[in-house]
């Protein structure tokens, strides 16, 4: 059984590293707050000090950070990812970041004789908790085959879907839909409320419709009474949908749902909801229209009322 390294033991990797040591895995792991770890090594998880120990220490490093400059700042310099790796390990950084920013860093890694996967997750803390989560893979086969026992026991459907960057292009395209879902059922459970309907009974109807995804369905008690801790917060899925745009801009794809929904989650933040549940798009357009169509309309948009 091959070592892992975990970098980045937050809400989700925290949990992710946490099957792995279920699962017999001898697991080494560095986190920027190492009192977030302590339950880890308590559990059996050896502690490193750098990304680059954990690197050097492990058969197959993981990281999951949360952007760009993050993923910078664990992989580069004399205590990052690449001082510690050699020919042969592999890395794998399960962030979701710019497709670009990761080719570039998967280069870095073949110029060391080393290989690098992305492969970022579809769902939150729950999927993460069971292992259920979705895992699309970037990057070379042969580095596949070896992560792949590790990544089946995170998620329950591990798939090689192309070349470095392919698994980030995926994600994005997952996290337009959930987006465009969430505002779309928002919008809808307003408009019944609006009407006079009770919208829990609402929001209970048109989960068990067809328009129901597994999603939507376990966000429905969230979107009625707003958690103080998120599973999956604002400001992460508005970074998620700005790469997408960006991504969108460059191959002069269209994606209008995508741009409304960049629209909510800006209203969001601007109102101070940007570490909240992304359920908040329920309350944005509850209680905050007018600022919400200001933003929409300011980006060309249309919003009706």
């Amino acid at each position: 059984m091959a070592s892992v390294g975990f970098i980045g033991l937050g809400a989700m990797g925290g949990r992710l590293a946490g099957r792995l040591l279920s699962a017999g895995y001898e697991l080494h792991g560095y986190n920027r707050s190492k009192a977030k770890a302590a339950e880890l090594i308590a559990n059996g998880l050896i502690w490193h000090e750098s990304p680059r120990e954990i690197a050097s220490a492990a058969d197959v490093t993981i990281s999951m950070v949360s952007d760009d400059a993050a993923l910078e700042q664990i992989s580069s310099g004399p205590d990052g990812i690449l001082a510690g790796l050699v020919p042969e390990k592999v890395y794998v950084d399960m962030s979701t970041v710019s497709p670009e920013a990761s080719v570039e860093l998967a280069e870095r890694v073949s110029q060391l004789g080393a290989r690098m996967l992305d492969a970022p997750v579809s769902g939150s803390v729950p999927q993460a908790d069971a292992g259920t989560l979705t895992i699309m893979v970037g990057g070379d086969a042969g580095a596949f085959a070896v992560a792949e026992p590790i990544l089946a026991v995170l998620g329950s459907k591990v798939v090689h879907v192309g070349g470095n960057g392919k698994g980030l292009l995926l994600k994005l395209a997952i996290n337009i839909s959930l987006a465009a879902q969430l505002v779309a059922f928002s919008e809808g459970l307003v408009l019944a409320e609006h009407g006079g309907i009770d919208p829990k009974l609402a929001a209970d109807v048109m989960a068990e419709s067809p328009i129901g995804s597994p999603m939507l369905k376990a966000r429905v008690p969230l979107l009625l009474d707003l958690p103080e801790q998120a599973w999956f917060d604002v400001a992460l899925l508005h970074k998620d949908l700005k790469l997408a745009l960006k991504v969108a801009h460059d191959s002069q794809t269209l994606v209008p749902s995508a741009r409304v929904a960049d629209a909510i989650l800006a209203t969001a933040e601007l109102l101070g909801y940007a570490h909240r549940d992304v359920a908040v798009v329920h309350r944005v357009l509850a209680r905050h229209a007018p600022e919400a169509a200001a933003v929409l309309e300011r980006q060309g948009q249309a919003l009706d009322g």
